[in-house]
Protein backbone atom coordinates (compact mmCIF):
# COMPACT_ATOMS: atom_id res chain seq x y z
CA UNK A 1 0.00 0.00 0.00
CA UNK A 2 1.69 3.39 -1.21
CA UNK A 3 1.89 6.37 1.70
CA UNK A 4 0.18 9.33 1.43
CA UNK A 5 3.42 10.95 -0.10
CA UNK A 6 3.71 8.37 -3.03
CA UNK A 7 -0.32 8.94 -3.74
CA UNK A 8 0.66 12.59 -4.36
CA UNK A 9 3.39 11.44 -6.52
CA UNK A 10 1.44 9.67 -8.09
CA UNK A 11 -0.67 12.31 -9.29
CA UNK A 12 2.38 14.86 -9.56
CA UNK A 13 3.90 12.34 -12.30
CA UNK A 14 0.26 10.75 -14.19
CA UNK A 15 -0.83 14.42 -14.58
CA UNK A 16 2.85 16.15 -14.98
CA UNK A 17 5.21 16.05 -17.89
CA UNK A 18 6.65 12.73 -16.57
CA UNK A 19 3.15 10.48 -16.83
CA UNK A 20 2.37 12.39 -20.37
CA UNK A 21 6.11 11.29 -21.43
CA UNK A 22 7.89 14.53 -22.12
CA UNK A 23 11.23 15.66 -20.97
CA UNK A 24 10.30 16.80 -17.53
CA UNK A 25 11.20 19.96 -15.89
CA UNK A 26 13.59 21.14 -13.13
CA UNK A 27 10.60 21.85 -11.37
CA UNK A 28 9.09 17.98 -11.79
CA UNK A 29 12.18 16.75 -11.16
CA UNK A 30 12.47 19.12 -7.59
CA UNK A 31 9.14 18.14 -6.44
CA UNK A 32 9.81 14.54 -6.56
CA UNK A 33 13.07 14.92 -5.11
CA UNK A 34 11.18 16.61 -1.85
CA UNK A 35 8.76 13.66 -1.80
CA UNK A 36 11.36 11.09 -1.99
CA UNK A 37 13.15 13.01 1.01
CA UNK A 38 9.42 13.29 3.16
CA UNK A 39 9.05 9.57 2.27
CA UNK A 40 12.46 8.13 3.61
CA UNK A 41 12.44 10.49 6.35
CA UNK A 42 9.05 8.96 7.64
CA UNK A 43 10.18 5.52 7.23
CA UNK A 44 11.89 2.68 9.27
CA UNK A 45 12.89 0.86 6.90
CA UNK A 46 17.08 2.00 6.82
CA UNK A 47 17.09 1.47 10.59
CA UNK A 48 14.51 -2.01 10.42
CA UNK A 49 17.61 -3.18 7.39
CA UNK A 50 20.61 -2.65 9.42
CA UNK A 51 18.88 -4.40 12.12
CA UNK A 52 18.04 -7.23 10.59
CA UNK A 53 21.64 -7.80 8.91
CA UNK A 54 23.15 -7.09 12.58
CA UNK A 55 21.20 -9.40 14.13
CA UNK A 56 20.26 -12.26 11.37
CA UNK A 57 24.06 -12.21 10.05
CA UNK A 58 26.28 -10.38 12.13
CA UNK A 59 30.04 -10.08 12.09
CA UNK A 60 30.86 -11.08 8.41
CA UNK A 61 34.33 -11.04 7.68
CA UNK A 62 35.26 -11.89 4.00
CA UNK A 63 35.92 -15.67 3.36
CA UNK A 64 34.66 -16.33 6.85
CA UNK A 65 31.80 -18.59 7.40
CA UNK A 66 29.12 -15.54 7.50
CA UNK A 67 30.59 -14.24 4.52
CA UNK A 68 27.98 -16.80 1.85
CA UNK A 69 25.16 -16.30 4.50
CA UNK A 70 25.58 -11.86 4.47
CA UNK A 71 25.45 -12.75 0.47
CA UNK A 72 22.41 -14.68 1.02
CA UNK A 73 21.08 -12.04 3.02
CA UNK A 74 21.43 -9.60 0.41
CA UNK A 75 19.97 -11.17 -2.22
CA UNK A 76 16.49 -11.91 -0.43
CA UNK A 77 16.57 -8.43 0.92
CA UNK A 78 16.74 -6.94 -2.19
CA UNK A 79 14.41 -9.23 -4.07
CA UNK A 80 11.94 -8.29 -1.28
CA UNK A 81 11.99 -5.01 -2.01
CA UNK A 82 10.97 -4.94 -5.12
CA UNK A 83 14.34 -4.43 -6.87
CA UNK A 84 13.58 -5.14 -11.05
CA UNK A 85 16.98 -7.14 -11.47
CA UNK A 86 19.08 -8.55 -8.54
CA UNK A 87 21.96 -10.50 -9.61
CA UNK A 88 25.44 -11.50 -7.78
CA UNK A 89 29.28 -11.56 -9.40
CA UNK A 90 32.17 -13.80 -7.99
CA UNK A 91 35.05 -11.64 -6.19
CA UNK A 92 38.04 -14.26 -5.37
CA UNK A 93 38.78 -12.55 -1.79
CA UNK A 94 41.76 -13.82 0.94
CA UNK A 95 40.64 -15.78 3.66
CA UNK A 96 42.61 -15.04 6.86
CA UNK A 97 41.42 -16.28 10.75
CA UNK A 98 42.05 -13.72 13.56
CA UNK A 99 42.33 -16.30 16.46
CA UNK A 100 43.14 -15.73 20.26
CA UNK A 101 46.04 -12.37 20.14
CA UNK A 102 47.21 -11.86 23.88
CA UNK A 103 49.42 -9.38 25.43
CA UNK A 104 51.20 -8.26 28.70
CA UNK A 105 54.10 -6.05 29.83
CA UNK A 106 56.16 -8.40 31.52
CA UNK A 107 59.41 -6.05 33.02
CA UNK A 108 58.91 -3.23 34.79
CA UNK A 109 55.64 -3.57 35.39
CA UNK A 110 53.57 -6.72 34.86
CA UNK A 111 50.27 -5.85 33.50
CA UNK A 112 47.93 -7.28 30.96
CA UNK A 113 47.39 -5.23 27.95
CA UNK A 114 44.59 -4.82 25.63
CA UNK A 115 45.11 -6.00 22.05
CA UNK A 116 43.76 -7.39 18.36
CA UNK A 117 45.75 -8.68 15.71
CA UNK A 118 45.83 -6.45 12.51
CA UNK A 119 44.04 -8.36 9.55
CA UNK A 120 46.30 -10.43 7.45
CA UNK A 121 49.50 -10.94 9.84
CA UNK A 122 50.70 -13.89 10.63
CA UNK A 123 50.99 -15.89 14.15
CA UNK A 124 53.67 -15.15 16.63
CA UNK A 125 55.43 -18.40 18.08
CA UNK A 126 52.60 -20.98 19.78
CA UNK A 127 54.68 -20.06 23.30
CA UNK A 128 54.62 -16.53 21.98
CA UNK A 129 57.58 -13.80 21.67
CA UNK A 130 59.02 -12.09 24.58
CA UNK A 131 61.26 -8.56 23.56
CA UNK A 132 62.05 -4.81 24.73
CA UNK A 133 59.66 -2.03 23.38
CA UNK A 134 60.66 0.95 21.04
CA UNK A 135 58.66 3.58 20.89
CA UNK A 136 58.20 6.05 17.50
CA UNK A 137 55.62 8.27 17.80
CA UNK A 138 54.92 7.97 14.21
CA UNK A 139 55.43 5.78 10.89
CA UNK A 140 58.07 8.52 9.57
CA UNK A 141 59.53 8.43 12.95
CA UNK A 142 60.03 4.73 12.80
CA UNK A 143 61.64 4.88 9.09
CA UNK A 144 64.15 7.17 9.71
CA UNK A 145 65.79 5.27 12.88
CA UNK A 146 68.70 3.24 13.12
CA UNK A 147 68.61 -0.79 12.59
CA UNK A 148 70.87 -0.80 15.25
CA UNK A 149 68.36 0.33 17.84
CA UNK A 150 65.57 -1.05 16.43
CA UNK A 151 67.03 -5.37 16.17
CA UNK A 152 65.83 -7.21 18.23
CA UNK A 153 62.66 -5.29 19.28
CA UNK A 154 59.01 -5.09 19.53
CA UNK A 155 58.42 -1.58 17.79
CA UNK A 156 55.65 0.40 19.22
CA UNK A 157 54.29 3.14 16.75
CA UNK A 158 52.34 5.83 19.20
CA UNK A 159 50.57 7.89 16.51
CA UNK A 160 47.58 9.29 18.02
CA UNK A 161 44.34 9.68 15.58
CA UNK A 162 42.82 13.26 15.94
CA UNK A 163 39.05 13.75 15.87
CA UNK A 164 37.62 15.35 13.29
CA UNK A 165 34.25 16.20 11.25
CA UNK A 166 35.90 14.77 7.85
CA UNK A 167 37.40 12.02 9.28
CA UNK A 168 40.73 13.41 8.54
CA UNK A 169 43.12 12.21 11.11
CA UNK A 170 42.65 8.84 10.05
CA UNK A 171 44.33 9.66 7.06
CA UNK A 172 46.96 11.09 9.05
CA UNK A 173 47.77 7.51 11.43
CA UNK A 174 46.68 4.49 9.18
CA UNK A 175 49.50 4.17 7.52
CA UNK A 176 51.35 3.10 10.92
CA UNK A 177 48.73 -0.02 10.78
CA UNK A 178 49.23 -0.60 6.65
CA UNK A 179 52.65 0.06 6.26
CA UNK A 180 54.40 -0.24 9.88
CA UNK A 181 55.07 -4.43 9.46
CA UNK A 182 56.94 -3.69 6.39
CA UNK A 183 59.07 -0.48 7.83
CA UNK A 184 59.21 -2.02 11.50
CA UNK A 185 60.61 -5.71 9.54
CA UNK A 186 63.56 -3.69 7.14
CA UNK A 187 64.76 -2.53 11.11
CA UNK A 188 64.85 -6.32 11.64
CA UNK A 189 62.12 -5.95 14.61
CA UNK A 190 60.79 -8.86 15.42
CA UNK A 191 56.77 -7.78 15.87
CA UNK A 192 54.97 -4.34 15.56
CA UNK A 193 52.24 -3.46 17.71
CA UNK A 194 50.65 0.26 17.39
CA UNK A 195 48.46 2.49 18.90
CA UNK A 196 45.21 1.99 17.55
CA UNK A 197 43.69 4.11 14.73
CA UNK A 198 40.86 5.48 16.49
CA UNK A 199 39.42 8.56 18.74
CA UNK A 200 38.25 6.51 21.83
CA UNK A 201 39.30 5.91 25.21
CA UNK A 202 37.72 3.09 25.46
CA UNK A 203 39.65 -0.06 26.18
CA UNK A 204 38.93 -1.84 23.38
CA UNK A 205 41.95 -2.01 20.26
CA UNK A 206 40.85 -0.85 16.66
CA UNK A 207 41.40 -3.93 14.22
CA UNK A 208 42.90 -3.31 10.11
CA UNK A 209 44.33 -4.45 7.70
CA UNK A 210 47.58 -4.48 7.41
CA UNK A 211 50.69 -5.32 4.22
CA UNK A 212 53.42 -7.23 3.82
CA UNK A 213 55.80 -6.80 1.25
CA UNK A 214 57.40 -8.94 -1.34
CA UNK A 215 60.75 -9.94 0.20
CA UNK A 216 60.64 -8.44 3.46
CA UNK A 217 60.27 -10.63 6.45
CA UNK A 218 56.92 -10.73 7.62
CA UNK A 219 56.52 -9.81 11.37
CA UNK A 220 53.55 -10.60 13.86
CA UNK A 221 51.23 -7.42 13.77
CA UNK A 222 48.91 -6.28 16.38
CA UNK A 223 47.19 -3.12 17.67
CA UNK A 224 46.42 -2.25 21.10
CA UNK A 225 44.05 -0.07 22.87
CA UNK A 226 44.33 3.83 23.09
CA UNK A 227 44.17 3.83 27.07
CA UNK A 228 46.89 0.85 27.11
CA UNK A 229 48.94 2.93 24.57
CA UNK A 230 48.51 5.69 27.47
CA UNK A 231 49.98 3.24 30.42
CA UNK A 232 52.63 2.15 28.49
CA UNK A 233 54.16 6.24 27.75
CA UNK A 234 53.47 6.19 31.58
CA UNK A 235 55.51 2.98 31.96
CA UNK A 236 58.56 4.24 29.64
CA UNK A 237 58.48 7.83 31.60
CA UNK A 238 59.60 5.72 34.44
CA UNK A 239 61.82 3.19 32.94
CA UNK A 240 62.77 3.27 29.49
CA UNK A 241 63.23 -0.91 29.45
CA UNK A 242 59.72 -2.08 29.26
CA UNK A 243 59.35 -5.82 27.74
CA UNK A 244 55.86 -7.12 26.31
CA UNK A 245 55.36 -10.48 25.56
CA UNK A 246 53.03 -11.10 22.60
CA UNK A 247 50.81 -14.06 21.59
CA UNK A 248 49.04 -14.42 18.07
CA UNK A 249 47.30 -17.21 16.82
CA UNK A 250 45.96 -15.55 13.42
CA UNK A 251 46.67 -17.49 10.43
CA UNK A 252 46.52 -16.57 6.06
CA UNK A 253 44.18 -19.91 4.79
CA UNK A 254 44.43 -19.01 0.98
CA UNK A 255 41.23 -17.90 -1.13
CA UNK A 256 37.81 -18.31 -1.28
CA UNK A 257 34.53 -16.95 -3.61
CA UNK A 258 32.40 -14.54 -2.28
CA UNK A 259 30.02 -11.96 -4.69
CA UNK A 260 29.28 -8.47 -4.94
CA UNK A 261 25.71 -8.16 -4.54
CA UNK A 262 23.43 -5.87 -6.94
CA UNK A 263 19.94 -4.56 -7.04
CA UNK A 264 19.08 -2.39 -10.29
CA UNK A 265 15.76 -0.59 -10.34
CA UNK A 266 15.40 -0.50 -14.72
CA UNK A 267 15.43 3.16 -16.31
CA UNK A 268 12.36 4.04 -18.23
CA UNK A 269 14.10 5.97 -21.10
CA UNK A 270 17.76 5.52 -21.23
CA UNK A 271 17.94 2.00 -19.38
CA UNK A 272 21.52 1.17 -20.57
CA UNK A 273 23.29 4.53 -18.61
CA UNK A 274 23.76 3.60 -14.75
CA UNK A 275 23.52 5.68 -11.58
CA UNK A 276 25.35 3.48 -8.93
CA UNK A 277 25.27 3.53 -5.36
CA UNK A 278 27.08 1.54 -3.23
CA UNK A 279 28.07 0.25 0.32
CA UNK A 280 30.22 -2.81 1.54
CA UNK A 281 29.12 -5.50 2.80
CA UNK A 282 31.37 -7.08 4.66
CA UNK A 283 32.71 -6.12 7.74
CA UNK A 284 35.06 -6.94 10.52
CA UNK A 285 34.60 -9.52 13.32
CA UNK A 286 35.18 -7.82 16.37
CA UNK A 287 31.41 -6.28 16.62
CA UNK A 288 28.47 -6.96 14.27
CA UNK A 289 29.00 -4.33 11.59
CA UNK A 290 26.56 -1.93 12.07
CA UNK A 291 28.86 1.65 11.47
CA UNK A 292 30.44 -0.15 9.34
CA UNK A 293 29.23 -0.63 6.88
CA UNK A 294 25.87 -1.81 7.69
CA UNK A 295 24.41 1.68 7.63
CA UNK A 296 25.53 2.21 4.38
CA UNK A 297 24.02 -1.07 3.16
CA UNK A 298 20.79 0.49 4.74
CA UNK A 299 20.94 3.39 3.51
CA UNK A 300 21.69 2.72 -0.39
CA UNK A 301 19.19 -0.06 -0.31
CA UNK A 302 16.34 1.90 0.77
CA UNK A 303 17.14 4.71 -1.55
CA UNK A 304 16.97 2.31 -4.15
CA UNK A 305 13.67 0.92 -3.10
CA UNK A 306 12.20 4.21 -2.70
CA UNK A 307 12.60 4.95 -6.36
CA UNK A 308 11.65 2.02 -7.06
CA UNK A 309 8.06 2.73 -5.72
CA UNK A 310 7.97 5.37 -7.97
CA UNK A 311 4.70 5.15 -10.51
CA UNK A 312 6.87 5.70 -13.28
CA UNK A 313 10.83 5.53 -13.17
CA UNK A 314 13.34 7.43 -13.87
CA UNK A 315 15.03 7.96 -17.35
CA UNK A 316 18.59 5.94 -15.99
CA UNK A 317 19.12 2.74 -14.80
CA UNK A 318 19.54 3.07 -10.80
CA UNK A 319 21.75 -0.08 -9.77
CA UNK A 320 22.43 -0.50 -5.64
CA UNK A 321 25.86 -2.70 -5.85
CA UNK A 322 26.88 -4.41 -2.20
CA UNK A 323 30.56 -4.66 -2.77
CA UNK A 324 32.48 -7.98 -1.34
CA UNK A 325 35.55 -7.45 0.74
CA UNK A 326 36.17 -3.83 0.90
CA UNK A 327 37.65 -4.15 4.06
CA UNK A 328 41.19 -6.24 3.18
CA UNK A 329 41.74 -4.26 0.05
CA UNK A 330 38.82 -2.71 -1.68
CA UNK A 331 38.55 -5.86 -3.37
CA UNK A 332 35.24 -5.84 -4.43
CA UNK A 333 35.15 -2.54 -5.95
CA UNK A 334 38.39 -3.71 -8.04
CA UNK A 335 36.59 -6.71 -9.04
CA UNK A 336 33.44 -4.78 -10.45
CA UNK A 337 35.86 -1.68 -11.85
CA UNK A 338 37.72 -4.91 -13.91
CA UNK A 339 34.46 -7.21 -14.60
CA UNK A 340 32.27 -4.21 -16.22
CA UNK A 341 34.84 -2.06 -17.65
CA UNK A 342 33.44 -2.38 -20.83
CA UNK A 343 30.15 -0.29 -19.52
CA UNK A 344 32.04 2.12 -17.45
CA UNK A 345 31.34 4.35 -20.29
CA UNK A 346 27.41 4.35 -19.53
CA UNK A 347 27.70 4.81 -15.72
CA UNK A 348 26.92 8.74 -15.60
CA UNK A 349 27.94 8.72 -12.05
CA UNK A 350 28.78 7.02 -9.21
CA UNK A 351 28.62 6.97 -5.01
CA UNK A 352 29.53 4.96 -2.03
CA UNK A 353 28.01 5.33 1.66
CA UNK A 354 30.58 3.84 4.26
CA UNK A 355 31.18 6.51 6.44
CA UNK A 356 28.72 5.23 9.43
CA UNK A 357 25.59 7.00 10.03
CA UNK A 358 26.36 10.26 10.93
CA UNK A 359 23.93 13.21 9.19
CA UNK A 360 25.18 14.25 5.47
CA UNK A 361 26.27 17.82 5.79
CA UNK A 362 27.70 18.34 2.12
CA UNK A 363 27.60 17.31 -1.34
CA UNK A 364 30.78 16.74 -3.23
CA UNK A 365 31.09 16.05 -7.05
CA UNK A 366 34.25 14.93 -9.57
CA UNK A 367 32.63 16.33 -12.88
CA UNK A 368 33.28 18.30 -15.46
CA UNK A 369 34.59 21.55 -14.14
CA UNK A 370 31.47 23.24 -16.84
CA UNK A 371 29.01 20.89 -15.47
CA UNK A 372 29.62 21.80 -11.99
CA UNK A 373 27.71 24.81 -11.72
CA UNK A 374 24.40 23.25 -13.59
CA UNK A 375 24.75 20.32 -11.03
CA UNK A 376 24.79 22.31 -8.06
CA UNK A 377 21.46 23.77 -9.44
CA UNK A 378 20.31 20.66 -10.29
CA UNK A 379 20.36 19.05 -6.13
CA UNK A 380 19.47 21.93 -5.04
CA UNK A 381 16.45 20.44 -2.93
CA UNK A 382 18.57 18.65 -1.30
CA UNK A 383 19.01 21.23 0.98
CA UNK A 384 15.84 21.01 2.67
CA UNK A 385 17.48 17.78 4.06
CA UNK A 386 20.69 19.76 5.33
CA UNK A 387 22.97 19.12 2.55
CA UNK A 388 24.84 22.11 0.97
CA UNK A 389 26.83 22.24 -2.55
CA UNK A 390 30.05 21.62 -1.80
CA UNK A 391 33.23 21.84 -4.00
CA UNK A 392 34.36 19.42 -7.03
CA UNK A 393 36.80 17.21 -5.71
CA UNK A 394 35.01 14.23 -4.42
CA UNK A 395 36.80 10.55 -4.39
CA UNK A 396 33.28 9.16 -4.11
CA UNK A 397 33.63 6.87 -1.49
CA UNK A 398 36.71 3.76 -1.13
CA UNK A 399 34.65 0.87 -3.67
CA UNK A 400 34.36 3.74 -6.01
CA UNK A 401 37.60 5.65 -5.73
CA UNK A 402 38.84 3.85 -8.88
CA UNK A 403 35.84 5.07 -11.16
CA UNK A 404 37.29 8.44 -11.95
CA UNK A 405 40.80 7.05 -13.51
CA UNK A 406 38.20 5.19 -15.94
CA UNK A 407 36.56 8.26 -16.85
CA UNK A 408 33.56 7.62 -14.48
CA UNK A 409 31.94 11.46 -12.37
CA UNK A 410 31.53 10.62 -8.82
CA UNK A 411 30.19 12.43 -6.08
CA UNK A 412 30.61 12.03 -2.30
CA UNK A 413 27.71 12.37 0.37
CA UNK A 414 29.82 14.08 2.95
CA UNK A 415 28.47 12.81 6.10
CA UNK A 416 29.10 13.77 9.91
CA UNK A 417 32.08 11.44 11.15
CA UNK A 418 33.17 13.23 14.46
CA UNK A 419 32.55 9.82 16.33
CA UNK A 420 33.25 7.23 13.85
CA UNK A 421 36.82 6.82 14.77
CA UNK A 422 35.73 5.90 18.32
CA UNK A 423 33.74 3.14 17.06
CA UNK A 424 35.32 1.59 13.61
CA UNK A 425 37.03 -1.66 13.56
CA UNK A 426 36.02 -2.37 17.32
CA UNK A 427 34.00 -4.88 18.66
CA UNK A 428 32.05 -1.15 20.15
CA UNK A 429 30.88 -1.22 15.91
CA UNK A 430 27.00 -2.08 17.04
CA UNK A 431 23.76 -1.03 16.04
CA UNK A 432 23.18 0.84 19.22
CA UNK A 433 25.22 3.27 17.99
CA UNK A 434 22.97 4.44 14.85
CA UNK A 435 21.01 7.17 15.52
CA UNK A 436 17.37 6.14 13.65
CA UNK A 437 16.68 9.67 12.42
CA UNK A 438 20.18 10.30 11.12
CA UNK A 439 20.27 7.57 9.66
CA UNK A 440 16.95 8.53 7.73
CA UNK A 441 18.37 11.24 6.88
CA UNK A 442 21.03 9.26 4.73
CA UNK A 443 18.41 7.67 3.38
CA UNK A 444 16.35 10.48 1.97
CA UNK A 445 19.77 12.27 0.48
CA UNK A 446 20.33 9.13 -1.36
CA UNK A 447 17.51 8.67 -2.39
CA UNK A 448 17.04 12.33 -3.39
CA UNK A 449 20.64 11.99 -5.37
CA UNK A 450 19.72 9.28 -7.11
CA UNK A 451 16.74 10.04 -8.54
CA UNK A 452 17.67 14.02 -9.45
CA UNK A 453 21.26 12.17 -11.24
CA UNK A 454 18.83 9.44 -13.17
CA UNK A 455 16.92 12.66 -14.67
CA UNK A 456 19.75 14.68 -15.42
CA UNK A 457 20.25 15.99 -18.29
CA UNK A 458 23.73 17.60 -17.20
CA UNK A 459 26.78 16.17 -19.42
CA UNK A 460 29.64 15.46 -16.48
CA UNK A 461 32.14 14.24 -18.68
CA UNK A 462 35.16 14.91 -19.58
CA UNK A 463 36.71 14.95 -15.84
CA UNK A 464 38.92 17.61 -15.00
CA UNK A 465 42.95 16.38 -15.20
CA UNK A 466 43.02 17.68 -11.36
CA UNK A 467 39.97 15.37 -10.77
CA UNK A 468 41.57 12.32 -11.79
Amino acid sequence: MKSSALILLSSLLFTGLIGCQQTPTTDTNQSVSMLLQQQALNSTLSYDIVESLTVEVGPRLAGGPQDLVAVKWAEDKLNSLGFDKVYKEPVQVPVWHRGAAKASITSPYPQPIVITALGGSIATPKEGLTAPLIRFSSLEELEAASTDDVRGKIVFIDHITPRFKTGKGYGLTVGGRSKGAVAAAKKEAVAIVIRSIGTDHDRMAHTGMMRYQEGVTKIPAAAMSNPDADLIDLMLKRDPNVVMKLQLEAENLGYATSYNVIGEVTGSSKPDEIVLISAHLDSWDEGTGAIDDGAGVAIVTTAGHLISQLPTKPARTIRVVLYAAEEIGLVGGKSYAKAHQGELDKHYIAAESDFGAGKIYQIDFNVAQDAFKALQQHTESMQANGVASGNNTASGGPDVSMLPSYGVPVASLRQDGTDYFDYHHTPNDTLDKIDPAALAQNAAAYAQFAFLMAQSEIELRPLTKQNL
